[in-house]
């Protein structure tokens, strides 16, 4: 299958290259906590050695900073580091990573009489300063709140679009190209969308692209799958996350789904017959990542999985999270959403919040819900 790229400009990230017609990079992240400096060097190095050009670790604290130090000297995987809520914590992480993520939508939770546009110079000085490229990762679960107040509410791609676009005009002025974008949604067909749109209006920039909360294998791989032919099939897309639910030690197979879709669309091996399916049970869950706060979320999602088989006909969506960071906000769009704590599983319809309930007490109260939706859509 011949592929005509889109001619992005090269960004250095480690001892890797992404775009510029590169190969495209695959990444993961580790699921392990950042201050078990001992297990998560070893997934770092067991998603280095499986392939991954990239490998991002959680970082919330000064104690996850400290741990990130040791961190890099045992490890030779090309790291980056999520800042999420705290955008300050890129001066202690910067000197150790090659590349730092930020969410546009995460930078009005710390200091927030602080300009977002001075957050963002704080990051970028800091990228400059210690030789590190960054992402600007756009999401549909944690959108800038300002750009969500002046659309529709049903339109949740132009929001996306106008964020990323704002954030580049501003790096740019700074004097920095250093940077890639991604945008991501658990839809893939949204996921096509807003990169489709994206890449016409900034055709320069390095895309990197994922489903977000893709969920279990193999459904997972197939919704990343839909998205990335529709994409990369195009000359879209630089560097490729497959994000899959997976206990830690099978998470070196996100990335042998990821170079495996990139094979088999450069070899013509597509599937773009397959069309997400409307009329079916849907369910996204978040990769198992250092944020959750009970590896039970795992054998949750399972386990919901398993339970709401007899719904498959239905067009529902249930969303799974494994922690408080993303867990909330994420599941507004499912029709029925659970988000993880140490102890509890909180349970949602839509934006309204039912109660937090134990794990053991979690599915007969959601298979309820499932039941009462499904009598209500009739």
């Amino acid at each position: 299958m011949t592929i005509q790229r889109n001619p992005t400009r090269g960004v250095q990230i480690g001892s890797i290259t992404v775009g510029d017609n590169h190969p495209i990079a695959v990444q993961s992240m580790t699921a392990t906590k950042t201050q078990n400096i001992d297990a998560t060097v070893a997934q770092a190095e067991a998603l280095r050695e499986q392939g991954a050009g990239v490998v991002r670790i959680a970082v919330d604290s000064d104690k996850d900073a400290e741990a990130l130090a040791e961190i890099r000297k045992q490890t030779t995987a090309n790291l980056a580091v999520d800042l999420q809520e705290n955008f300050r914590l890129a001066e202690k992480v910067a000197p150790y990573v090659d590349k730092i993520r930020y969410n546009p939508g995460h930078l009005y939770h710390h200091q927030r009489d602080k300009p977002w546009q001075d957050k963002v110079r704080f990051i970028i000085d800091q990228a400059k300063e210690h030789d590190c490229a960054i992402r600007i990762g756009v999401n549909c679960g944690s959108m800038d709140p300002a750009k969500k107040e002046k659309y529709d509410p049903a339109d949740s791609i132009t929001p996306m679009i106008e964020s990323a676009r704002e954030h580049c005009e501003l790096v740019d002025s700074l004097d920095f190209t250093r940077y890639v974008v991604s945008l991501k949604d658990s839809d893939p067909r949204k996921v096509i969308e807003v990169n489709k749109r994206f890449a016409e209006l900034r055709p320069d920039v390095p895309l990197h692209l994922g489903v977000t909360e893709a969920g279990m294998p193999p459904d997972g791989i197939v919704k990343t799958r839909i998205a990335f032919e529709q994409l990369i099939g195009k000359g879209i897309g630089d560097t490729v996350r497959v994000s899959l639910t997976l206990p830690n030690d099978r998470k070196p197979e996100e990335i042998d789904a990821g170079r495996s879709i990139v094979q088999d669309i450069y070899s013509g091996r597509v599937r773009s017959v397959v069309v997400f399916d409307d009329s079916s049970l849907n369910i996204i869950s978040c990769p198992s990542c250092s944020r959750v706060e009970n590896e039970a979320f795992i054998e949750l999602a399972a386990s919901v999985k398993e339970m709401t088989e007899y719904a498959k006909n239905h067009a529902i969506t249930i969303a799974v999270m494994g922690c408080r960071v993303n867990g909330p906000g994420e599941t507004d769009d499912a029709d029925l959403g659970l988000w993880c704590g140490p102890a509890k599983v909180n349970l949602k319809r839509g934006t309204e919040a039912l109660g937090a309930f134990g794990y053991d007490e979690i599915l007969p109260k959601l298979k309820q819900e499932l039941d009462d939706l499904i009598a209500r859509k009739g």
